[in-house]
Formats: C-alpha cells, structure tokens, sequence
C-alpha cells in the first residue's frame, strides 16, 4: 500500500513538472511586425505579453547596427551602459528568463536608447509554481493576454506525457 502512495505521489510530481516545463514560450522581440530595431514601440509590444519562469526572449538585429546591454534599473533609466550585467551582440541573443523580477535590456549604440531601443521584462511567477496555502496568487494572466504568433506554447505535449506518465505509475 505504501509503493502505491508513493508512486501515485511520484506521478503527481513528475506531472506539475512536466507541465511547468511544457507551458515555456520564446518570445522573439518586438514580433510580429517589428525587431530589435529604431522603429518598433516595445512599450505596447510588450503590454500584451506575460512573462514566466522558463520563458525565452530572443534578440534579432544587424549586429552591425545594434546590440543588446542588460542593465540595472538606473542604468535603463539614464540610458547608460557603463556597468553592463550583460553584453550580447550575436544578432541572434536568445535569453532565458529564468526566475522571476525584472530585467532591463537597452541598445548600447550611441543614442539609440534614448531613441527607444529599451525594454523592461517583468517575469511573474508561473501559474503552476507553488504557493503557499492562503498566499494570494497574482499568477493569473489578464483576460486579453494571449501569446502572440512568436511565442510557442508545448502545453499538448506535456499534458499528454504528464498523463501517460502518472497512468504508467499508477498501474504498479
């Protein structure tokens, strides 16, 4: 009897697991109709996205035109990259987005900052992360947040391995 609780238990994990894996999204920047670019507004393109945990963004510029800095928040504010947390300038920066907060991302080209080439990320906590009982939850997403055509979502995918899963445990 207790194998059986254990296994039942195994399952459940390995399912909240599987579906905090599954419901990861890359977001290419400033998609679908602009990029890493002078021309894009990524104040409103990113008021209709809700970062997670997990969650990637992903850079695409000339490198010879731009780059990407992350920087502290005063730095974001003054447009300064004096003290960079990080430099990227492939062109192609995936970056993951790995716990919650916010992150601060600037061009580093001279006046391309103050020209709008900024972002400011806020990673939320995911909605299957665990809360602690009676805590308040500001996990749920607004009801017009919706992924745009560049993210992808796997969600099938691992609801369907979380249920083949948890019926393979629980068979023993």
């Amino acid at each position: 009897m207790a194998t059986s609780s254990r296994l039942a238990l195994m399952a459940v994990m390995a399912a909240a697991v599987l579906l905090g894996m599954a419901s990861a999204a890359t977001y290419n920047v400033g998609e679908p109709s602009g990029s890493w670019d002078l021309r894009t507004n990524y104040d409103t393109w990113v008021s209709s996205k809700r970062f997670h945990p997990g969650d990637q963004i992903v850079f695409k510029y000339s490198p010879q035109a731009h780059d990407v800095v992350e920087v502290s928040k005063a730095d974001y504010d003054s447009c300064s990259n004096a003290s960079p947390i990080a430099t990227h300038n492939s062109g192609n920066d995936a970056i993951a987005l790995a716990s919650p907060g916010t992150r601060y991302f600037i061009c580093g080209f001279s006046g391309h900052c103050t020209g709008g080439m900024k972002i400011q990320i806020d990673v939320v906590p995911s909605a299957n992360s665990l809360t602690p009982a009676g805590a308040p939850s500001a996990n749920s997403p607004p009801a017009t947040s919706t992924p745009d055509s560049a993210a992808t979502k796997a969600t099938g995918f691992g609801v369907l391995a979380a249920v083949m899963i948890a019926a393979g445990l629980m068979a023993y």
